[in-house]
């Protein structure tokens, strides 16, 4: 009698365990947001979680920030990048800046030098920036900007400090900072055990897992070039547990008297030059945010079919780019898995 009242006993307790067990999962776990302002634009973002409170989270947050742009930011005097492009060649640098340095020297060798992290003084000298005209630079004065600029002329030595063999070289990697930025917040996320979350700073993004409001991944939207002061979106898509950064210059964009055309300008960092292009956008998805972001910039710089071969070669990378035709006014082309 009474092993089988200790029969029933641990049948008993098995079933009040059982019955907490599925209590606990089917509990709903709760969408949480938080909004703000850093690295010069806004971020947002959005996770599931009943443990990670929105304060906690923004408490890393502040400190995430504040040790990459001791790092990377140019605009801080101080920062270890600042201190570079000073000519400080004993600065041991540190494992952010490292691995920013790592992926920009990786997409430069994979674009053939269509992305460079080193063209800021051939940006300033033509004068890209909100409401700036392009300038005229003469063939003298672009030869002797190339001569500072060139990613090849950088080194990341054995004991972490940076080689450069003209004083002059500056570094800027605004490029990839945003996107590096995505992805150490969602390694923290990770950290943290939140499997479903969206991670925005100024339009880069990484999404993982699914939305608690839909059940459905995560729903992106691509902005319209042809918008004018309000918002519009042209495309929308489904991020599956991948990255995607977009890169644009139709904010800069102006017309072409002769067709009427919307034309815009990137510089060739290999010649120094400035060119019209009618590629106004381009968006990149990849595993990684970092990694979007470089080749996001990347094809507004490279030749159209140059750029979409890079993408065929590349089967972790997809796609999109927002081109002006003289027929259709807006074409779209996109790699084959981009909207998949």
């Amino acid at each position: 009698m009474q092993l089988i009242f200790r029969a029933l006993k641990r049948s008993f307790n098995l079933i009040l365990l059982l019955f907490f067990f599925l209590n606990c999962t089917s509990k709903e776990v709760k969408l949480q947001k938080i909004q703000g302002y850093a690295l010069g634009t806004s971020y947002t973002i959005s996770y599931a979680s009943n443990t990670l409170k929105p304060e906690q989270l923004t408490l890393k947050l502040d400190s995430i920030f504040q040790v990459l742009n001791q790092s990377l930011s140019t605009y801080l005097p101080d920062s270890d990048i600042s201190k570079i492009n000073k000519g400080d060649s004993l600065l041991e640098v540190d494992t952010h800046f490292i691995k920013v340095y790592q992926k920009a020297t990786e997409v430069w060798t994979k674009t053939k030098g269509y992305f460079d992290p080193t063209v800021g003084a051939l940006v300033n000298a033509y004068g890209f920036g909100p409401g700036v005209p392009l300038k005229q630079v003469t063939s003298r004065e672009r030869d002797s900007i190339l001569e500072f600029t060139g990613w090849s002329k950088s080194k990341l030595t054995a004991r972490n400090t940076i080689q450069k063999s003209n004083s002059k070289l500056f570094f800027d990697f605004n490029a990839l900072a945003k996107g590096y930025a995505v992805d150490v917040i969602a390694a923290y996320l990770q950290s943290q055990r939140v499997s479903h979350y969206l991670v925005e700073i100024g339009g880069e993004l990484v999404a993982r897992g699914k939305s608690p409001r839909s059940g459905e991944f995560w729903k992106i939207a691509i902005d319209d070039p042809q918008q004018s002061e309000e918002r519009r979106f042209i495309r929308t898509l489904m991020l599956k547990n991948q990255a995607l950064a977009t890169s644009g210059n139709y904010r800069k964009k102006a017309v072409d008297p002769e067709t009427g055309l919307a034309i815009a300008h990137s510089i060739n960092p290999k010649t120094g030059e400035a060119f019209p292009t009618s590629v106004l956008s381009a968006s990149v998805i990849a595993p990684d945010c970092m990694t979007a972001d470089a080749y996001a910039t990347s094809l507004m710089v490279m030749p159209l079919a140059q750029s979409q071969a890079l993408i065929n070669s590349r089967p972790e990378l997809e796609a999109y780019w927002i081109v002006a035709d003289s027929l259709e006014g807006i074409k779209e082309l996109y790699s084959d898995s981009f909207f998949k």
